[in-house]
């Protein structure tokens, strides 16, 4: 008789999960609590698989054997816990995706910074040479990619919340670009909480493995001391000199691996401290995998960054504007506005998560002519910067947002979209508000 596997979420990964389970035999049956996207219903009734949406049919899934929730799902969700005193075992996609490959994984998390850093180790391998899939928190689904691809490697950006769900998954390289505070409610507002789940990514590590750090980061420093692993651990830092990893002096990267190199950032697509920090902990994952100096040089001045990442979106009267909707926290906001030399007109706000804005208040003094606002509830913003910027504007679209913009610049000045909060007051998502500021400026 077949085993029965139950999918929570018939996202890009919950589809993903079932197309695997479909070809290793399960008797699949995927639940959405939401709707369903039509690609997606296509897909699953390609592979004859059952599925429900907007609604969580229990009778259906708690006989399970296994269950795959999306990472989005909490574990307090009543239907998962409830599965969890029945005994039933409940993993992530990337975990499921695992049980069924022998390709050797280069994992990626961190608050910030994991995104570009995923793209980035990506394509130093790809350029290389290298067999590897891109997946994870990005790109197409790991298990999608195991039942339909034959990669060597691949390159998997992992959340928290994946790395919560992971069992006998192992990371051949795993790197943890940095700790700061961001989803707390669900980490029981802990901070430690937060990190030691970030140190996941280390589990079933041995000596053979490498993990890959940011030397400079308080938190991660605190969670490796609290969290022990077996894997080499390799540093990466602007403020030190370690004797192997990579350090920064100036716009100068120092690789120092089996074989010693230097990078230079001018060469680079990618600018900023944030960026420096990126490449480095991309480059050491690069040449542990024994890729070339001069291809790893090569990569770096043809790579082309995420969507919603401090993406140039165009120049209009001489005054550019920078998408980076992607920045949902304060951390990446910093790093957003800590990389712009012209004075910026910062467009911000949304859904907050707690934000403390005090971080940002020098950047704000010393780099902003004023701040739009860009969501439902702007009172905080208003409170935190009043008295560092002459003028603060309420919007309510990101058309609103980039005509107001486009009527207070002046040449030389750039508009950055990084909002440092969530998106669903009034998008759908982070995504939704990066492509509406996208059309709002190609139609100035």
């Amino acid at each position: 008789m077949r085993k029965r596997l139950v999918i929570l979420g018939a996202g890009e990964s919950g589809t993903g999960a079932a197309v695997l389970g479909a070809a290793q035999n399960w008797d699949v049956f995927v639940s959405d609590k939401g709707k369903i996207a039509p690609k997606y219903q296509d897909e699953l009734n390609l592979h004859n698989i059952a599925w429900e949406q907007q609604q969580h049919s229990e009778e259906k899934i708690l006989n399970a054997d296994l269950i795959i929730k999306s990472p989005g799902i909490p574990d307090k969700a009543p239907l998962v816990a409830a599965a969890i005193a029945k005994g039933i075992e409940v993993i992530d996609e990337l975990e499921f995706g695992y049980r069924y490959t022998q390709a050797k994984m280069i994992s990626i998390t961190g608050t910030n910074g994991k995104t570009t850093t995923t793209l980035l180790t990506y394509h130093l391998l790809k350029q290389a040479g290298l067999n590897v899939g891109l997946a994870g928190n990005i790109g197409r689904s790991l298990a999608r990619q195991v039942a339909q691809e034959n990669f060597d490697y691949y390159v998997v950006e992992m959340s928290s919340f994946q790395l919560d769900r992971i069992d006998t998954y192992r990371s051949h390289i795993a790197i943890l670009c940095n700790i700061t505070p961001d989803h707390l409610d669900r980490y029981e507002y802990n901070v430690n909480t937060y990190a030691d789940s970030k140190m996941r990514i280390t589990r079933n590590q041995d000596a053979s493995d490498y993990f890959i750090y940011c030397a400079d980061d308080e938190l991660t420093r605190e969670a490796m001391s609290r969290n022990p692993f077996a894997a080499k651990a390799i540093p990466f830092s602007l403020h030190t000199k370690p004797n192997e990893g990579a350090y920064g002096e100036g716009s100068t990267l120092n690789i120092l691996l089996k074989e010693k190199f230097t990078l230079d950032m001018q060469e680079f697509t990618l600018r900023g401290q944030h960026n420096a920090y990126n490449s480095m902990a991309a480059s050491v994952a690069a040449s542990l995998m024994d890729v070339r100096k001069d291809s790893i040089r090569e990569s770096f001045t043809n790579f082309q960054n995420a969507e919603h990442r401090l993406e140039f979106v165009q120049k209009v009267g001489g005054v550019d504007y920078i998408n980076d909707s992607k920045a949902t926290n304060v951390n990446s906001a910093w790093y957003a506005l800590e990389s712009m030399d012209r004075p910026v007109i910062w467009i911000a706000g949304g859904v907050d998560k707690g934000n403390n804005y005090a971080d940002l208040k020098n950047l704000v003094k010393s780099k902003v002519k004023m701040i739009i606002c860009l969501g439902l509830d702007n009172i905080k913003i208003h409170q935190a910067f009043q008295a560092d910027v002459d003028l603060i504007i309420n919007t309510s679209s990101a058309k609103e947002a980039v005509h107001v913009a486009s009527k207070m610049a002046d040449q030389g000045d750039v508009v950055l979209l990084s909002p440092a909060c969530a998106s669903f007051d009034l998008f759908d998502s982070y995504e939704d508000r990066g492509r509406q500021f996208k059309e709002a400026v190609r139609h100035l």
